[in-house]
């Protein structure tokens, strides 16, 4: 980057103002997140939320979520009337550095095919892809033992969470369940699995979903699905579950796109037949 170029760019934190800015760029990328996602980026890392600005106008954005050691970065944004001026590179270099900084060992993202190059001269490896499947909701009965969330469960889930990600997680799983407590439903006591998810711009999008067996993957993914018939639905599934896209078709849902599950550092020791359904592409 030239030095002219250095001085035109500058990056700060995001603050609260700054989310309609935010939800412009994500419907003007056609991305599925709210004015509530960005909300929540800033409740759960708000020093690890970004704007990059050029000639002092916003430019862009992009948001951390920190959980230990291990660090999830999403909403790499530009402003389509100033892209390939190197902003998003330049972003992510800023998040990396901010990383570093604060000893996160792994930073984690699900790339898509245009920003893979880009962080794969970044540091950043493929571990695996991960498919969007789209459709409309169906009802359908609710398998024995399937049940909402009570507060009492939290501990458990988070713990089942932490066991198939590798990653303490759990203040987001408390974030999403505050807010959204209708939308949780868990198996088995103690939980064997347990299913989320939250509304979107475009659709209800369903995850996390971590099930220590198939039946009970499927059973949360179809009590998710009956909570909103007729309507239409995200579901972000890594490709190489066999069952879990197996079911996704069954349903009558399509693969819409696909990202590359990418991470920079240790990698980190996930119970891969446990993660059914990710949070979306900014926390795994």
């Amino acid at each position: 980057m030239s030095l002219g170029r250095t001085n035109m760019l500058s990056f700060r934190c995001m603050t609260h103002e700054d989310i309609p800015f935010g939800v412009y760029l994500s419907r003007q990328a056609g991305w599925n997140q709210t004015a509530a996602d960005w909300h929540r980026f800033l409740a759960l890392e708000p020093a690890g939320c970004f704007v990059a600005e050029w000639d002092g106008q916003p430019a862009g954005t992009t948001a951390l979520c920190v959980f230990g050691s291990i660090a999830w970065i999403a909403m790499v944004l530009v402003e389509e009337s100033l892209r390939r001026r190197g902003i998003g590179t330049a972003l992510l270099e800023h998040a990396l550095a901010w990383l570093e900084a604060r000893g996160v060992a792994t930073a984690r993202l699900d790339a898509t095919p245009l920003g893979q190059p880009i962080y794969q001269r970044l540091g950043f490896v493929p571990e695996y892809e991960v498919g969007r499947w789209e459709g409309i909701a169906t009802a359908s009965e609710r398998v024995l033992g399937i049940r909402p969330i009570a507060p009492g469960d939290i501990p458990a889930i988070v713990a089942l969470d932490a066991q198939a990600t590798g990653t303490p997680r759990h203040r987001l799983l408390e974030y999403l369940l505050e807010r959204h407590p209708s939308e949780g439903y868990t198996f088995g006591q103690p939980p064997a699995g347990y299913a989320t998810g939250r509304p979107g711009a475009k659709a209800w999008h369903i995850g996390p979903i971590v099930a220590q067996a198939a039946e009970i993957g499927m059973a949360l993914a179809d009590a998710r699905l009956a909570q909103h018939p007729g309507q239409p639905v995200f579901i972000d599934i890594p490709l190489d579950h066999a069952a879990a896209c197996a079911w996704a078709s069954s349903r009558g849902f399509r693969l819409q796109r696909r990202w590359t599950r990418m991470v920079r550092g240790p990698l980190v020791n996930e119970v891969h037949l446990w993660l059914w359904a990710s949070s979306g592409p900014e926390a795994g």
